[in-house]
Parts: structure tokens; C-alpha cells; sequence
């Protein structure tokens, strides 16, 4: 890993953790809360691919959960949006990838892979409040807010992607 790489990495952790924390609304059944880290975790995953994705958005959402006093989510975050970064960058630049995606196909592309990503979330925070957590039917009432949250970050990810995507060297 070269110098470039590792601060583009580290910037992209800064940028989900900051997007992460900067507006948060709060869930009272769960204790959890709705942010716009999504919005940085498929950007990174889809400017700069999969390893980036799972690094910035584990870590970057983690230390988010950490810093703003909700560590009773931080391990799950750490492996939920590690997975979702992965998943998108993974799905956009390997998975969906061929002659046929040529040209403006991109968006496709990033959308599709960005909303399996996206279901991902929303399932494990799901399954970790359900299952782990131990909120039961309560889990069910940050789904919608989840969702919303996947929407927000698609539309504002996938702007800023077709904005930045000339100008960041796509990974090796």
C-alpha cells in the first residue's frame, strides 16, 4: 500500500464518520438512530472499490457509533456497514461488470449495486436488534428510517459519483 492509497483510505474513513455523525435522528424504540453515512460509504465504494467500501464504512461508521454514545451498535456496525461497503463496491466494479455496462450504464450499475447493498443494511441492523440486541418488534420500527436512509444515500451518492468519477484513478 502506497501513500496515496493509504490517505485516500483514511480520508474516506474521515468522510463516513463525518457524514455519519453530522445530522443524526434519533429512534427511540431502538435506541439507534437515522444518519447519512450511507451517502460516503457508496461514494468511497464506487470511486475508489471494495476494500476501501468495507474499511471506511466498518470503521468509519464504527468509530461515528463510538464518539456519538451509541456503543451498545458499534460491533455491529463494524461488520454491518464493512459488508455494505464491500457488497457495493464489490457488486459495481467486479460483479456487474462487462461490455455490455459501457457508456452511461454506469448508473445502473451504481444503483443496483448500491441498493443490494442497501437491503443488506437494513437487514442486519434489523437482525442485530431483533436477535442480538434483544428489542424484538421494536427492530421493526427503524426499517422504514433505514430505508429511507439507503434512498437518501443512493440519490446523493450516485450524484456525487457522476460528478467525481473522471476524476479519481479507479483501483488496480
Amino acid at each position: 500500500m502506497n501513500t496515496r492509497q493509504l490517505t485516500a483510505g483514511a480520508l474516506a474513513t474521515a468522510l463516513v464518520t463525518v457524514a455519519t455523525m453530522a445530522l443524526r435522528v434519533p429512534v427511540p424504540a431502538t435506541q439507534g438512530y437515522i444518519n447519512l453515512g450511507e451517502t460516503a460509504i457508496y461514494l468511497t465504494s464506487l470511486l475508489l472499490g471494495p476494500g476501501y467500501g468495507l474499511v471506511a464504512g466498518g470503521l468509519g461508521s464504527a468509530l461515528a457509533d463510538l464518539l456519538a454514545g451509541y456503543t451498545q451498535f458499534a460491533p455491529f456496525t463494524l461488520v454491518i456497514k464493512a459488508v455494505e461497503g464491500w457488497l457495493a463496491g464489490t457488486l459495481f466494479w467486479r460483479v456487474l461488470q462487462g461490455p455490455e455496462h459501457a457508456g452511461a450504464a454506469w448508473a445502473v450499475r451504481a444503483l443496483v449495486s448500491c441498493a443490494v447493498a442497501g437491503l443488506w443494511m437494513v437487514a442486519g441492523y434489523y437482525g442485530a436488534e431483533f436477535f442480538f440486541l434483544g428489542i424484538g418488534p421494536a427492530a421493526a420500527a427503524e426499517v422504514p428510517g433505514n430505508l429511507s436512509q439507503v434512498v437518501a444515500g443512493l440519490l446523493v451518492g450516485l450524484a456525487g459519483y457522476s460528478v467525481l468519477r473522471r476524476a479519481v484513478v479507479p483501483p488496480r
